[in-house]
């Protein structure tokens, strides 16, 4: 299921410029091999606000292949850095292949291990948070992120349309349980009372949110 027409995504490719050479052999590679990344068309709206938001700060709680962690770091200014937390072994190693060739490593922590177990554990606050990880776990790490929110940080969140089936009445029986989680969790992201918060049919479904002031 898509949640934009066929000749819309296909009219917005056209006119998408071509991605930088590793980033076009990462998103082979996650095609290939049914690796969860970033959107392209989220991903080009996540460079965006970071080229607007120009964080000094940035934490990505999902690294996966590092592919959003590479686009974010291409585009934060000189002295930013961003921490990604990623905690499959398997992801970890290609992970840090990807960060080494990027020419960008210098802008990448990278933690290796549970986000709910390392969050807690981290002494700052960020500029940008960007949420993309278990779904089973996201209130938790959303209330772990909000915690670690500057005062006039953004907050982005992807998957919040779930292949376009939190809006559906007809889901397919294994999507329905993580249909439902995304749902309750989408309560939560636009009902919270410290945030203002709004969710784009961009990619899969993104959320965006800033601290109220």
């Amino acid at each position: 299921m898509s949640i934009i027409y066929p000749e819309q995504e296909r009219y917005l490719r056209k006119l998408r410029r071509e991605p930088d050479v590793l980033l076009a052999e990462m998103e082979k590679y996650a095609g290939e091999n049914r690796v969860p990344i970033l959107n392209w068309n989220a991903a080009q709206l996540l460079e965006q606000l970071i080229r607007i938001k120009k964080p000094a700060r940035a934490l990505e709680i999902g690294c996966a292949i590092a592919y959003s962690t590479i686009r974010i770091a291409m585009n934060l200014e000189e002295g930013a850095i961003i921490d990604t937390i990623e905690l499959s072994k398997d992801g970890i190693k290609l992970a840090k292949v990807y960060i080494e060739r990027s020419g960008v490593a210098d802008k990448i922590n990278l933690f290796e291990g549970n986000a709910l177990d390392i969050m807690p554990k981290l002494d700052k606050k960020y500029d940008f948070i960007f949420l993309d990880a278990d779904k089973e776990d996201y209130k938790a790490l959303f209330n772990l992120a909000v915690s670690l929110l500057n005062n006039d940080a953004v907050l982005f969140v992807d998957n919040l349309l779930w292949q376009g089936y939190a809006a559906s009445d007809d889901v397919p029986e294994k999507y329905r349980r993580s249909t439902s989680m995304i749902r309750e969790f989408n309560e939560l992201f636009t009902g919270h009372e410290k945030l203002d918060s709004v969710i784009l049919p961009v990619g899969d479904g993104v959320g965006i949110a800033t601290l109220r002031g």
